[in-house]
């Protein structure tokens, strides 16, 4: 049976992906939602590391870990772009040119 801590943080991804999938219109939105989906994923393997007799955190740390060198990495791109092109919207940024 899942708890309803589970289900929770189930719910929170799924709202996170969706937002992430009609709402990117600007890096920093996105950023945010995806800093949201890696945040409900470590709540959930953390809690199913806490509910399971496994004494592990080795999983949940390095998602956590990935998390932050993600959101670095966009925060940089953030700041590069608007540096660059005077914005931040990802319609007006085109990688293939220079």
């Amino acid at each position: 049976l899942t708890s309803p801590t589970n289900l929770l943080f189930t719910f929170s991804f799924i709202i996170f992906t969706v937002g992430f999938t009609f709402r990117h219109t600007h890096l920093l939105s996105a950023l945010l939602c995806l800093e949201g989906m890696m945040l409900s994923v470590f709540l959930l393997m953390t809690a199913w590391s806490l509910n399971s007799n496994i004494s592990s955190f080795i999983l949940p740390l390095t998602v956590l870990t990935l998390s932050a060198c993600e959101a670095g990495i966009g925060l940089a791109l953030l700041i590069a772009s608007a540096r660059t092109h005077n914005t931040a919207n990802l319609k007006n940024l085109n990688l293939l040119q220079c």
